[in-house]
């Protein structure tokens, strides 16, 4: 299985982030994921077919706001937290309790 890419820190882009954010979708991926430490995909609780699913994964993936591990045929999510804080302080925080 091929690695996946996860933007290192000094490579987050502000405009790609909030491009990223920008679709509710996605949005409400961040939020849902925002109460757990990580999860599995089907556990977004977002009713979208898998592919579309898929895409928005990949969309938060490159713009470096969630993490993806791969274990087997599984992939758990997790928010990049620590990283998101370091680069943009207070960012992550602001969107989460956004309605």
């Amino acid at each position: 299985m091929r690695e996946l890419f996860h933007p290192t820190t000094d490579q987050f882009n502000l405009p790609t982030i909030l491009y990223a954010l920008g679709d509710p979708n996605r949005l409400q991926i961040i939020k849902n994921l925002s109460s757990q430490n990580e999860t599995t995909c089907a556990c977004c609780n977002v009713n979208l077919p898998k592919s579309a699913l898929s895409h928005h994964f990949k969309v938060l993936r490159e713009a470096g706001l969630i993490y993806v591990r791969l274990e087997g045929k599984q992939r758990y999510l997790s928010i990049r937290y620590k990283e998101l804080e370091e680069r943009f302080p207070g960012l992550l925080n602001v969107i989460i309790k956004s309605e």
